[in-house]
Parts: structure tokens; C-alpha cells; sequence
């Protein structure tokens, strides 16, 4: 490797934003102070261990951090690539009374566990219980939920009679490249684990 075309970068400000790197991309469903719900974009977001625990990075300023405090419950919904457009909406700022109306537009269906919604055009869809909140990543913060729900499409589904390879070929993923890019996977290959691995 030539280490003479490696670049410094300058810690003094947030290095994510001078490279590419993947991403999930997922809708956080909560509840409203008034009763109606938000779904909000959230790409700082993964399973908390191999057991059901799901997290996510807010800042306490936005809506999503302030209603798990309140209601201590979220979603999570895995939007499908061809819908990316769609999900997309949730990002629209609020009006100056506070509404989001961009939020009217996109389809949605009740949680079962939780007082809750997802997106519909996703592939995942995961109900939680806030577990705990971390404060002090920055400005953020790690907002962390036991799953007590979780349904997934039956073309995204991992069976025994179906090959792994065949998977994304018959539901494809979406994934985030921040900042501001996005790409969908068609294609996966089997990783090399060394004989003996263990998790």
C-alpha cells in the first residue's frame, strides 16, 4: 500500500462527510404529544447486540428523541428501494404551527404492540420498547429499544428451502451512503469465515 496518497483528514470538524460509507436507512415511527404520529429518516441506526435490541442516534432537539421520552416506544421500518422517493417525504421540514403535512402522503398501518405506525412500502418492520437513552455522543444522542414485535415481507424472509443468493434478487435493499447518496443491493456473495469461527 503507498501510505504517500493517504489523506489526513481534520479532526476539528466531523469526518463523515469526506467519504462514503453504507448505511442502513430506516423510518423512526413515534407517537405525538397530540395524539397523531411522525415518522422520521434515521440512517445512524443498528441492532444493539446479537440478542433483540435496535438503536438509533438523535439529538434531543427533534420530535423523534422528545416523543420516545415521552411515550417510550418507537418503529422502525425498513423502506424498500423502489420507494425511496416516498420515504423520502419524511424528511420535509415542519410548518411554523409545528405540522408535517408531507406526512399525509405516505401509506402507513398500525403497529400491534405498541402505539405505533409504519411505512408501509418497507420490507422490515420492528416494534420497540425504549430501554434506554444515552446522552453525550456530541450534540447526540443513543436512543435504544427492546424489539417486542417484528414481521418481515415473506419475499425477504430467510427459509430453509430457499437459497440466501436467491434473496435480494426477489427484494432488494436499500441502504444509505451518507452524505446524500443511496444504492440498492441485488447482490450478495457468501463471506470466506475462516474454519472455526465463532461469534
Amino acid at each position: 500500500m503507498n501510505f504517500e496518497r493517504l489523506i489526513d483528514l481534520d479532526l476539528s470538524q466531523p469526518v463523515w462527510e469526506r467519504f462514503f460509507s453504507v448505511a442502513p436507512l430506516v423510518l423512526i415511527g413515534t407517537r405525538e404529544e397530540g395524539g397523531g404520529y411522525d415518522l422520521a429518516p434515521k440512517h445512524m441506526a443498528m441492532p444493539l447486540g446479537w440478542g433483540n435490541y435496535f438503536g438509533f442516534m438523535c439529538t434531543p432537539r427533534h420530535h423523534t428523541y422528545q416523543n420516545v421520552c415521552r411515550e417510550r416506544a418507537f418503529t422502525v421500518s425498513f423502506p424498500q428501494p423502489d420507494r425511496v422517493v416516498l420515504a423520502s417525504l419524511a424528511a420535509a421540514p415542519r410548518c411554523d404551527d409545528d405540522s408535517k403535512p408531507s406526512l399525509s402522503a405516505l401509506p402507513t398501518f398500525p403497529a400491534s404492540v405498541i402505539d405505533g405506525v409504519f411505512f408501509q412500502n418497507a420490507y422490515l418492520f420492528l416494534e420497540c420498547e425504549l430501554d434506554r437513552i444515552v446522552d453525550g455522543f456530541g450534540e447526540n444522542s443513543l436512543i435504544a429499544g427492546k424489539i417486542v414485535a417484528a414481521r418481515v415481507r415473506e419475499e425477504g424472509a430467510r427459509l430453509s428451502d430457499r437459497d440466501d443468493g436467491d434473496l435480494l434478487v426477489q427484494m432488494p435493499l436499500l441502504v444509505y451512503l451518507p452524505p446524500g447518496r443511496y444504492a440498492t443491493v441485488e447482490r450478495s456473495f457468501s463471506f470466506p469465515f475462516h474454519s472455526g469461527f465463532k461469534r
